[in-house]
């Protein structure tokens, strides 16, 4: 029984599941904390992610009789680490979620533009982006930029700790905002607009193939690793068709294409996905946060919450929440708040909690339209996911039967699965196909006027915005 690690290296933690690389059973499993991030500026030691790994790993017993034939790691999108010739970080990593770069962004589409930026690299910057927290660097610290010798995202640069190469995926590099899905190459063009005298090239990991090794460990495979959404979705088996929703602080919904995305609305992020393919992939900055505000606001847990909402029919009798609490990003309105149309004096606290979860709810699947149909299964995941009426509120929004996994290590597995690849010569699809997904199903109510409710939704939208 061969087995395999998958390592989810995530904002506030690093996670390493052993399993069996037939089964995909889980074996063992670790888990240490990362330090906390305190966005607008959200940095971290990429040192730090190394001792979690190697703590995570301990617990595990991934040195003893777990030990695995191949490993993944699967980490936050976006990150920036910057280091010197040796691969030692220049400074702490920004994050994904690290905005000071929001003029940096917008500097650098205003000088290309929305358009040739989709088409370029799939995906128009926002702060995220890795591009714009390169150029941020330029601009605020130009000592540690002349030194940089290496650019990496978080998942590169503790692949390399292991293997000693530097080295990526499609999917992760597909975030940066210098590698085109479309034409499978860096943009070196798009980097000269952080700086057009610097040599790039040979600053870049090279890009690997979906289950091409990076190397070994101590005798160890290494898998090329990948971003945390491409792992999830490998973890959930997405196939063409099927869509995936995640209900955490924040919301994504991300599907699986053959073909590239080129969105110049900059709604949908044109992602690669860690199997050949392409992940459209949209992001709402409010999902279980509102519910969480609104539990606080009624003097509640979140289960009693829950209790309330499932009182009251989907479409809270009227009453419509526009849950841009903290500004929003699909669509993009950073500086909105939330709204609440059609409230009336006898408004009951069932109404509002009921519009809570159905305004979360909406506002995910309006972005998840511009991803284009999904006709197959729709996966819930996510902290969300562990709420009834989270469940049914997606299931009777979208008018079909939602899968919710049991196993809600998704970046883990997907790691895993990639390692199981690897290190088995076979395809991706085989190993998700060989690894049974256990989950809860849960029945859309059919008699639910879903139309109508996202209508009303959209109109209370554009009210608010007016």
């Amino acid at each position: 029984m061969p087995l395999v690690a998958g390592v989810d290296s995530s904002t506030s933690a690093c996670k390493v599941e052993i399993r069996d690389a037939d089964t995909g059973e889980v074996v063992a499993s670790g888990r240490a904390a990362h330090p906390a991030t305190t966005p607008p500026r959200s940095e971290q030691d990429p040192a730090a992610w190394a001792a979690a790994f190697d703590a995570a790993w301990a617990e595990a017993g991934a040195d003893g009789s777990n030990r695995p034939a191949a490993i993944a790691i699967a980490g936050q999108q976006h990150g920036m680490v910057v280091s010197d010739a040796d691969g030692t970080p220049l400074r702490a990593a920004k994050l994904w979620n690290d905005t000071e770069s929001a003029p940096d962004a917008d500097a650098l589409v205003a000088e290309l533009g929305a358009a040739a930026w989709a088409a370029a690299c799939g995906s128009v910057p926002v702060p995220s982006f890795t591009i714009t927290k390169l150029r941020w660097l330029r601009r605020n610290e130009p000592d540690v930029f002349a030194r940089v010798a290496r650019v990496q995202l978080p998942h590169d640069w503790l692949t390399a700790r292991l293997t000693g190469r530097s080295t990526t995926d499609r999917g992760d590099v597909s975030g940066t905002g210098w590698w085109s899905p479309a034409e499978e190459r860096y943009r070196l063009d798009l980097l000269g607009l952080v700086d057009p005298d610097t040599d790039w090239l040979p600053m870049l990991p090279a890009v690997l193939g979906p289950t091409q090794a990076a190397g070994e460990w101590h005798g160890i495979v290494v898998a090329p690793g990948t971003g945390d959404n491409m792992a999830a979705a490998l973890g959930l088996g997405l196939r063409p068709g099927d869509l995936a929703i995640s209900l955490g602080t924040s919301g994504t919904a991300f599907a699986v294409r053959a073909e590239p995305g080129n969105d110049a609305t900059g709604i949908v992020a044109g992602f690669a996905d860690a199997n050949g393919r392409h992940l459209p992939l949209v992001c709402t900055l409010n999902a279980t946060k509102v519910t969480d505000a609104v539990a606080r606001l009624l003097g509640v847990d979140a289960a009693t919450l829950d209790q309330l909402a499932a009182r009251v029919p989907c479409g809270a009798d009227g009453v419509t929440l526009v849950p841009h609490l903290d500004g929003e990003r699909t669509p993009n309105l950073p500086d909105a708040t939330g709204t609440l149309v059609g409230m009336r004096s006898d408004i009951s606290r069932e109404q509002f909690a009921r519009a809570a979860f159905d305004g979360v709810v909406c506002n995910l699947l309006a972005g998840a339209d511009h991803l284009g149909p999904c006709d197959g299964r729709v996966f819930l995941v996510g902290g969300g996911a562990r709420s009834a009426t989270y469940r049914q509120t997606v299931a009777d929004l979208t008018g079909t039967n939602v899968i919710v996994p049991r196993d809600q290590e998704l970046v883990a597995r997907g790691a895993a699965v990639q390692a199981a690849a690897a290190l088995l010569g076979t395809s991706i699809d085989e190993v998700m196909d060989a690894w049974a997904l256990d989950a809860v199903h849960v029945e859309a109510d059919t008699t639910i006027d879903r139309n109508g409710v996202r209508e009303a939704f959209a109109a209370a939208a554009a009210h608010a915005r007016r």
